[in-house]
């Protein structure tokens, strides 16, 4: 299927978005705590409370930086834009100020579309990849995902909320690992962050790539110093 082809229907459109924002989709999200893993060790995360605050503050912050790029991406893709879609990436890229979640995205963009393009056999995500192979993008995950969906025919909304449900479920499933919780307690928070996604999804829909944008210092130096860290479960 080719950007901007008919829209799956019914069961179809849900099976697709389900399948490409599953958590076992092997692109190794698993691998990543999105910054909690420092979180927990610095004190910032103690408890139920400090977890979902944390996790909040992600979802937003996802919302207003990567969801914008990801439906600017998706839109590109329909127009057959590779031009432009190429300059959504960078600026994805540029604004990662920490390696590690620079890498996170990267190799998660990277196998994204690699695995798309193997299902899909679609001609603008083997372009993709052979653009990231000759380094000529970034890859950034939220591009790959926008690129993705609008090749299924799928709305950017679809690529909007897995893209949402994938940063919450991210950290939450850190959390069980890192700390006393249990898998009922995170599916509660999970369900709580969920509720805001269509107001989100307005929101970054009306906006540019100029208005991307994400403020949460804290977020950046748990990253760097996760990187000095000796004892470490998760890549970032």
């Amino acid at each position: 299927m080719t950007a901007g082809e008919v829209m799956p229907e019914g069961g179809l459109r849900l099976i697709r978005a389900l399948q490409f924002g599953d958590s076992v989709f092997p692109i190794g999200g698993f691998s990543f705590s999105a910054g909690l893993e420092t979180a927990i060790q610095q004190g910032v995360v103690t408890d139920t409370e400090t977890l979902y605050a944390f996790t909040r503050t992600a979802v937003e912050q996802a919302a207003l930086s990567d969801g914008i790029a990801l439906i600017e991406a998706h839109r590109a893709a329909q127009a057959d834009d590779f031009a432009e879609l190429e300059r959504i990436d960078r600026l994805v890229h540029a604004r990662r100020l920490s390696g590690e979640p620079r890498m996170m995205s990267l190799r998660m963009g990277k196998k994204f579309n690699e695995i798309g393009a193997q299902i899909l056999g679609a001609p603008l995500l083997e372009r993709w990849r052979e653009r990231i192979a000759a380094g000529a993008t970034p890859g950034c995950y939220p591009v790959a995902l926008g690129i993705n969906f609008a090749v299924q025919g799928l709305p950017a909304r679809d690529a909007f909320v897995v893209h949402q449900s994938g940063v919450a479920a991210m950290i939450l499933g850190a959390a069980l690992r890192l700390m006393r919780i249990d898998h009922v307690e995170t599916q509660r928070m999970l369900y709580q962050l969920n509720a805001d996604v269509d107001a989100s999804y307005e929101a970054a829909a009306a906006a540019h790539l100029s208005d991307m944008a994400g403020f949460a210092p804290l977020t950046d130096i748990l990253a760097a110093v996760h990187v000095k860290s000796t004892v470490r479960l998760f890549m970032s």
